[in-house]
């Protein structure tokens, strides 16, 4: 039997040939595909001057110098439900829970339960009432903003094709809105200061930030309170910056979402009814754990103010 018939090459020559052969078709699939790619996304590009989401919220309704914009109004209505649905579900408290009472009941204790065995019993006692607020808040303004008419009922003009787009929309997601995610940022921060100097009071708050840690002597004590006072002040730019992140984090992944539930519905004329779908699945998921990370970024942030020292375990 010969080697061709086993696939075996006859010759260290045809070898490498094939090995060169085998080598430059890797490289030339990759190239096709990055040609490829910016062909399709070049128009594109050239196409979109400015972003299919607005990035500022629109006014509604001027009182004054003050202005109602559509965030606004979803923040109101979401808040206003979920008053509604908690005084119904509390107005008659069965022993046995049922309906409304008992999804209340179970969304409440498993956020107690949740929370418990992160930061502890005695802190979730004081701030139980902020981060369980925080997170239903999140999770239905989220999930609020990818009901049907959000963004898309307002006010606009026709194309010269005869399509109708929206310049100025009803609503709009809450968290859509840069405004609304600083505000919840900034009413953390402040609660953030005052439970910490509950905990720790002026002295120990200070010396959180700037004291030395650990056991030394000498000129090493001198030289590690230098070290920790500097690092200290680092300790200070981070806090501030906290708020920070935490709005631009929640406000980024749902405009994010918006735009491309937008970027699906123009694609196509015919399908627009059935490309966001798969999408809007992913932003059911994406509202409920930005709400998960918003609570669970605070509730840390705030465990690590509040313990006293290494000694003191969370779970205490």
């Amino acid at each position: 039997m010969k080697a061709d018939d086993l696939g075996v090459p006859a010759s260290p020559m045809l070898a490498t040939a094939m090995h060169f052969k085998m080598r430059n078709r890797c490289f030339l699939l990759p190239i096709l595909t990055l040609l490829f790619g910016v062909a399709f996304v070049r128009p594109t590009i050239a196409a979109e001057t400015e972003p299919a989401v607005s990035l500022k919220p629109a006014e509604l309704v001027h009182i004054g110098k003050f202005a109602i914009t559509n965030s606004m109004l979803v923040t109101w209505v979401v808040a206003a439900a979920i008053i509604i649905l908690a005084q119904l579900a509390t107005r008659r408290i069965q022993p046995i829970p049922s309906g409304l009472q008992n999804f209340w009941e179970w969304l409440v204790e498993s956020l107690h339960n949740f929370l418990e065995g992160i930061i502890g019993r005695e802190l979730v006692r004081k701030t139980f009432w902020f981060f369980a607020t925080i997170f239903i808040f999140i999770l239905f303004v989220n999930w609020f903003g990818l009901i049907p008419g959000v963004g898309t009922i307002g006010w606009g003009h026709y194309d010269p094709n005869g399509v109708f787009h929206i310049d100025r929309p009803l609503l709009r997601g809450g968290n859509a809105d840069l405004n609304m995610t600083t505000a919840m940022a900034a009413i953390f921060f402040v609660l953030w200061l005052v439970w910490a100097l509950q905990a720790q009071g002026v002295g120990g708050f200070l010396q959180h930030l700037f004291g030395p840690k650990g056991e030394t002597s000498g000129i090493l004590k001198i030289l590690m309170a230098l070290i920790f006072f500097m690092v200290g002040w680092l300790e200070v730019v981070s806090i501030l910056f906290r708020p920070v992140s935490l709005s631009f984090r929640l406000f980024g992944n749902i405009y994010a979402g918006e735009s491309i539930l937008e970027a699906m519905s123009t694609m196509n004329r015919w399908l627009s009814w059935l490309l966001p779908i798969p999408f809007y699945f992913l932003e059911l998921l994406v509202g409920v754990v930005q709400a998960l990370v918003f609570m669970l970024l605070t509730a840390v942030f705030t465990l690590l103010i509040a313990q006293h020292g290494p000694e003191q375990h969370a779970h205490e």
